[in-house]
């Protein structure tokens, strides 16, 4: 049986440092951090986590929960990844074929509502806990490539400068960690720690010796 325990610890490290940094923020700018329960504004956003947190995610759903509570999680997870296939089908000819610019496929990639699967009846997590950064980071403000995003639902001004968080340099440190897994695991896929997957892709996949030694 594989062996995360060395690498999740890491993750874990870096997953305290980024609830300090939204917890110093939710203080510094309480009006507008409004982050708060039963606001689910980020769990309809498309986005995709890094190899570590698919794993990661993927084992506390199968270690955390019971086989009842996995099943409704499953069965969105399927739903939601037909979603993102289409869309994504969708991106690819937006870009390749019709010659769209990468600002325009973002903007309509940020304008696609798909509710996560964790995203339960009740609008709560059902693994919140153990919930990917991005998640983690949502209401305060955040850049990507030099371009800075705010949460439409907060408090923060577009225009006005405040601290923010480089998603860039977050996510060469889960690409680290990425790597740092398929090492402890002894994989024989040395690439696959640069990929991506959505939370659904994650959710259904079995990471197991097949998957990291095939």
């Amino acid at each position: 049986m594989l062996n995360f325990s060395k690498t999740f610890a890491r993750y874990e490290t870096l997953v305290s440092e980024v609830d300090k940094i939204f917890n110093a923020m939710q203080k510094a700018h309480k009006d507008c951090v409004r982050c708060k329960s039963y606001c689910c504004d980020c769990c309809y956003a498309v986005f995709d986590v890094t190899l570590v947190e698919a794993v990661y995610i993927n084992y506390h759903l199968n270690n955390s929960l019971t086989r009842k509570e996995r099943r409704p999680i499953l069965n969105r997870a399927e739903k939601a990844d037909r979603q993102y296939y289409q869309i994504k089908q969708k991106l690819q000819k937006m870009y390749i074929h019709q010659g769209k610019s990468p600002e325009d496929v973002l903007s309509y990639l940020a304008e696609e509502r798909v509710p996560c699967p964790l995203l339960n009846d009740k609008k709560l997590c059902d693994l919140y806990e153990r919930r990917p950064i991005t998640c983690r980071v949502y209401g305060i403000p955040t850049s990507i490539g030099g371009v800075p995003h705010i949460c439409t639902e907060s408090g923060f001004k577009e225009g006005t400068a405040y601290p923010t968080v480089n998603l860039d340099n977050m996510n060469d440190r889960l690409f680290q960690l990425s790597k740092e897994l398929l090492q402890e695991t002894g994989s024989t896929r040395s690439k696959i720690h640069m990929g991506l997957v959505p939370v659904s892709a994650a959710l259904i996949t079995t990471y197991d010796e097949k998957y990291f030694l095939a």
